[in-house]
């Protein structure tokens, strides 16, 4: 598959300060990439140089087979949609969406029939005559998306654009999306920092931090085969358990987990945990687990998370499902099988996939 989007040895400073950092990246042609990151990662600066809004300091970048890093943001033929919508408060729905159109100098006949396409494909047709002030926040979420595919842009970008509406409308609207990405197959990068938007909608997840790229995978890998400590803790919930290493394995207490043959006697390592992998149990498990004390139980619903108290003081938490965590109070004694636990150096050196406890 080509990319329909290439940026190479990105950087961007402002000041003595260093946004974007030696980013390079390639955008799938016909799907969704996500660049995730926390707040100041550098995710959008990465996002408006592709735009065209801002000017790299140094690096290049390429929309399909042609380089646009010094051509002006409407020349790029790209479809911007922000967190804030920008709409236009005079103009009505149909106007907010033809706008793009009328500037190209399109005839009155092809504003109507595309403007009347995307009213249909936003599920926004009876809304075409109210003004912006008159719809709700997913709505105008949507005449936003609207307006940036009316002029048939060549990739589609992304920033933030749920960001602004509460979490029923956000699901709703990430819903949405991705069937109108499916019916339209339009390029898109979607800057985001929430996770579940990222592995839910994109078929491949960009994690950047601190200006730089920190993994690069579809979102199986990004959340299962974490490349970095902080990819493991950022993306999804995890525990973070600090352990030594003795003779090639990691000890917790009088638990040891294998696979750190390559770690020096004596150094720190840490094990990163998905909730939901501790398995919990009221007998050892094939000798590979270690004792624990449950601290309390809280239940969300059809989940159930239990906190944990290993032998040596270390806490962590166990997710399963509401019926599963019935016979497990507070205070009893239980076991914990850690094997699916990813192992680092504390400098980001991962020991191994996947650990075996002995």
């Amino acid at each position: 598959m080509t990319d329909a989007i290439r940026a190479q040895d990105l950087c961007k400073s402002f000041g003595s300060f260093k946004a974007v950092e030696d980013v390079t990246l390639g955008v799938a042609e016909g799907g969704i990439t996500a660049l995730l990151g926390p707040s100041g990662s550098g995710k959008s600066t990465v996002l408006r140089m592709i735009a065209g809004l801002e000017d790299p300091t140094s690096g290049r970048i390429w929309i399909g087979d042609q380089e646009q890093t010094h051509r002006k943001a409407q020349e790029r033929r790209v479809g911007m949609v922000f967190q804030h919508y920008a709409l236009f408060r005079h103009m009505t729905v149909w106007e907010n969406i033809a706008f793009g159109l009328s500037v190209r100098g399109e005839n009155k006949t092809v504003q109507r029939k595309r403007a009347d396409e995307l009213l249909s494909l936003v599920q926004l047709t009876p809304f075409a005559e109210r003004y912006p002030q008159q719809l709700s926040g997913g709505q105008r979420q949507r005449v936003a998306l609207a307006r940036a595919l009316a002029p048939r842009p060549k990739v589609l970008l992304l920033d933030e654009p749920f960001g602004a509406l509460d979490a029923r409308v956000r699901q709703d609207l990430r819903s949405w999306l991705d069937e109108v990405h499916r019916e339209l197959g339009i390029t898109s990068l979607l800057v985001t920092h929430d996770q579940e938007e990222a592995l839910e909608l994109a078929q491949q997840v960009i994690v950047m931090h601190e200006g730089r790229i920190e993994q690069t995978g579809t979102p199986h890998e990004i959340y299962n085969e974490p490349a970095t400590p902080f990819v493991a803790s950022f993306v999804g919930a995890v525990n973070v358990l600090k352990g030594l290493v003795i003779g090639g394995q990691i000890q917790f207490g009088d638990y040891y987990l294998r696979g750190a043959d390559h770690l020096s006697d004596g150094s720190g390592a840490h094990a990163y945990v998905r909730p939901h992998d501790v398995v919990v149990s009221n007998q050892p498990v094939n000798g590979s687990s270690t004792a624990a004390r449950v601290d309390r139980v809280a239940e969300l619903g059809w989940i159930a998370k239990i906190h944990l108290v290993l032998p040596d003081g270390q806490q962590l938490v166990a997710e399963m499902a509401t019926e599963a965590a019935s016979g497990f109070e507070p205070a009893k004694n239980v076991f914990v099988d850690l094997r699916n636990a990813k192992v680092f150096e504390p400098g980001g050196i991962p020991a191994s996939d996947e650990l075996a406890a002995s």
